[in-house]
């Protein structure tokens, strides 16, 4: 079985490339767990264990694609698309979502930056000049941006053109931290993308006015304000709909009250993004806290609101989870749903994945229990069928739960078990990776960074984090999740007692602490040990769900026609 974790930099990596990847996905309230265990029983099936990851998923029954009842015109606008530019899970999603919904028979457009920083260069390489360009009035002048497209798996992908898409660094920021100038670089992103489907004739024809926007997060949050507040004033888009999708509500795009009028919105519209902070929350006494929210102006004008799952779409609404829109959000309940999200089958097949030495399937496991052997040679840990194989994956910081994973460790380096590490991000954890392999040489490897081969081998073994365990579960890998979010409504808890026999795809530990996180290790670590069937059982039934996108593009749609049987929500 392979499970790819990290071999820390101090031990010396192994040869595969990486670039370092930051995940932005946030599961309101509390840190994700990842973890995975691998182990092979004696008749040489492989069993792996444990995958918590902050995501919200689902996984589905594999159905022949149904075409949609009502074809659309759809629009997403987001920040990141695969596998054009990505940072994390809303990437995956940008990137399949639309495909999904395109195979159904919808018309879909993507709209995001055309990112010309180093490396990303070559992922623009088939998208062609569009001739097309707009002047766009705001941050006290008029700045030029032109449209780049490919037609790509049935998608019209626009990528609007701009200097401050170029420069060097990741999607958001660089090392010194987040670009400082963001909210400039997605306010152009927001005009264009309400611009693209009137004047870019793609395929021939422009998208026109009756369209459905799915816009993603906070950088795409000012697009239902300028529909409510520049285009249905003067009779344009008023048979057009939007959808908030939150992602991550943990962040805003939050900046100081004075930035507004460069937004080149109406002065009376202020009020939709308008944000004061709390006393204890300012800079000083003279700080008036006053700011304007990019994510609120679109909760406050959207059509409707979907989260990347129904509990998470609770969890947004309570004070514990919803990052101070709670109030806000629970006055929009009555439009605010919750859509697990897919993976791509065709990225994520252990049957034909291209990064494993061995594939195998829900009927023959034999090919994992080769795939974690090559993974333990590759880390350079002892090859041991017997032992269980314990992963993480993902971005080294609270949101994911490095601290309880770290002081756990000491109790976890007691157990028969082998432990890997794949991610980067706060330094002090990315130190404390690789002190930790120092001193259990033989149990642990902590790989700083992040590398797309070395993810899926892993996964053949474990996988934690973004969309993880849905892709554990597709790789047999059996998950241990902190039950919040998605990760509660998407991994059923083991139950070797019901009435129709053993049930459960995994163990879901709550509350978030560390006596109940090493509960729901050892009890996966015994039930591998010690009944081979139950643990095959959840293997196969882990494996056995849909993991495909179409359940959910059918699930939008239903919130598509809600959206249009009433009169947009801000005229």
């Amino acid at each position: 079985m392979a499970t790819a974790a990290g071999m820390g930099m101090g031990i010396g990596a192994p040869s595969t490339e990486f670039s370092e990847e930051r995940e932005y996905h946030f599961v309101a309230r509390n840190c994700g767990r990842s973890f995975s265990v691998d182990g092979i029983v004696e008749d040489s099936i492989d069993k792996t264990i444990f995958v918590a990851s902050e995501q919200d998923s689902e996984i589905m029954d594999v159905k022949e694609q149904v075409q949609a009842k009502v074809t659309r015109s759809i629009v997403f606008v987001t920040g990141e698309a695969s596998p054009y530019a990505k940072s994390g899970g809303l990437g995956d999603v940008c990137g399949s979502l639309p495909i999904a919904l395109a195979v159904r028979g919808h018309r879909v457009m993507v709209v995001m930056p055309r990112y010309m920083n180093g490396a990303l260069n070559k992922n623009f390489a088939n998208a062609f000049y569009t001739e097309k360009h707009i002047k766009i009035p705001c941050f006290g002048g008029e700045h030029e941006v032109t449209f780049f497209h490919e037609y790509r798996d049935s998608v019209d992908w626009v990528f609007v053109d701009h200097p401050s898409y170029h420069r060097p660094g990741n999607l958001y920021g660089d090392n010194f931290g987040a670009f400082g100038d963001n909210q400039f670089r997605y306010t152009l992103l927001c005009y264009a993308a309400c611009e693209a489907p009137l004047i870019l004739e793609l395929g021939g024809y422009i998208y026109g006015q009756k369209c459905m926007f799915v816009v993603n997060d906070w950088h795409a949050s000012l697009v239902p304000v300028l529909l409510a507040a520049k285009y249905r004033p003067y009779g344009v888009y008023r048979d057009s709909r939007s959808v908030l999708v939150i992602h991550n509500l943990a962040h805003q795009g939050v900046e100081p009250a004075s930035t507004y009028p460069d937004l080149g919105l109406p002065p009376e519209w202020y009020g939709a993004l308008e944000w004061v902070f709390p006393e204890w929350a300012r800079r000083h006494a003279l700080d008036k806290g006053e700011a304007v929210n990019f994510l609120k102006g679109a909760v406050v004008t959207a059509d409707r609101i979907v989260t990347v799952s129904q509990g998470y779409s609770w969890e947004v609404t309570t004070a514990e989870g919803g990052q101070g829109l709670n109030e806000l959000l629970s006055s929009r309940k009555s439009v605010l749903n919750g859509i697990v999200n897919g993976i791509d089958i065709n990225d994520w097949n252990p049957s034909t994945d291209k990064f494993l030495p061995c594939h195998y399937t829900v009927d023959d496991l034999s090919g994992k229990a080769k795939c974690k052997a090559e993974l333990q040679k590759e880390l350079g840990l002892p090859i041991r069928p017997d032992v269980p194989l314990i992963g993480f994956i993902g971005r080294l910081d609270y949101q994911k739960g490095i601290d309880l994973i770290k002081l756990a460790m000491p109790d976890l380096m007691q157990e028969d078990i082998q432990f890997v590490m794949l991610g980067s991000g706060d330094p002090g954890f990315e130190g404390w990776m690789r002190s930790t392999e120092s001193s259990y040489r033989d149990k642990f490897r902590g790989w700083v960074g992040f590398s797309v081969p070395v993810s899926h081998r892993i996964t053949a073994g474990f996988e934690p984090c973004g969309l993880n365990q849905l892709y554990a579960m597709q790789y047999g890998t059996v998950p241990v999740v902190h039950g919040t979010g998605g990760l509660r409504d998407t991994v059923e808890n083991f139950n070797p007692f019901a009435e129709k026999g053993e049930q459960g795809t995994g163990w879901a530990f709550s509350p978030l602490t560390i006596e109940k996180m090493l509960w729901a290790l050892r009890m996966a670590i015994s039930t591998y040990r010690e009944h081979k069937s139950s643990w095959e059982g959840l293997m196969k039934r882990g494996m056995s769900r849909d993991f495909t996108w179409d359940h959910a593009a059918s699930q939008y749609e239903q919130i598509f026609e809600w959206a249009f049987m009433d009169q947009p929500y801000v005229m």
